[in-house]
């Protein structure tokens, strides 16, 4: 035992070793390829439920934001708004809700075989990719309804996206480190999803919450890395928001989660098969 633990103290680096990750990625393409059937296979809609949960939350925003609170879109049509900011979101919350059972779920493999174990969370977030494909071509369905072009700095729509991947990945990394120690995040995680869709300009422009809270409460806002992401993304195709000012701190918080979700997760790889 004493010997092991000797050789896994030299192989431990900080980060995931890029050769390591590549060597096992026929087992990262299987995970993958496993989650997208159990979720989309064998049920009764099949890839039909990844075109009903963006419309879904596309027209309880409309009745809510648009026909109630009338909220102001700087003269754009609400659904093409809306669906910028649930594009993003979607893959948000999928990548935090499956990430968070990932490792636990996979335990007796954890358990009986070594493998990098941040291929777990990084399988999953492949698989919502999916449904953000499916989200994205519902998008550009409602431009060419509406008839509206990006604007000129629509090809900034692609960092700005991968950003969000990126936040959302790193997020689920972190989720998938910490659940193993503390289980009742499974139960907290649903709970931030919903908290979070209302604290981030998905429904609503950045704007209201500059004119509506003090500025401490702005940079606490800015913290949230999808509020800044989200509000770039929109403004790369729709001309309208502002990616700059406070919006450098949700870039900041997501380079932040992403070298962090790293280390962290590096720093409890070794005990996994101990703790699930």
């Amino acid at each position: 035992m004493s010997m092991r633990i000797e050789v896994d103290a030299k192989r431990w680096k900080p980060i995931p070793d890029l050769r390591e990750l590549l060597a096992h990625r026929d087992l990262f393409l299987t995970l993958a390829y496993r989650d997208i059937r159990v979720r989309y296979a064998q049920t009764f809609l099949g890839f039909a439920w990844a075109l009903v949960q963006p419309m879904a939350t596309l027209l309880i925003m409309i009745l809510v934001f648009d026909r109630a609170v009338k909220v102001d879109t700087a003269g754009l049509p609400y659904s093409l708004f809306a669906i910028t900011g649930i594009s993003a979101w979607a893959y948000f919350a999928y990548v935090l809700k499956e990430s968070g059972n990932s490792i636990i779920g996979a335990q007796e493999m954890v358990r009986k075989i070594y493998f990098p174990r941040i291929i777990i969370p990084l399988s999953k977030a492949t698989v919502g990719l999916v449904d953000l494909s499916v989200a994205l071509l519902v998008m550009a369905a409602l431009f060419v309804y509406h008839q509206v072009v990006p604007g000129p700095n629509a090809l900034l729509a692609i960092p700005y996206l991968l950003g969000i991947m990126l936040a959302s990945v790193s997020t689920g990394i972190w989720i998938s480190a910490l659940t193993i120690r503390f289980r009742d995040l499974q139960h907290v995680v649903p709970f931030l999803i919903q908290f979070g869709l209302f604290v981030t300009p998905v429904a609503y422009p950045a704007q209201l919450v500059s004119k509506a809270l003090p500025q401490w409460a702005q940079v606490l806002y800015f913290l949230n890395p999808m509020a800044g992401l989200i509000e770039g993304y929109r403004w790369s195709l729709l001309g309208v928001g502002d990616p700059g000012g406070l919006c450098l701190l949700s870039y900041a918080a997501t380079l932040f989660l992403a070298i962090t979700s790293l280390l962290y997760f590096r720093s409890v790889e070794r005990f996994i098969a101990d703790l699930v």
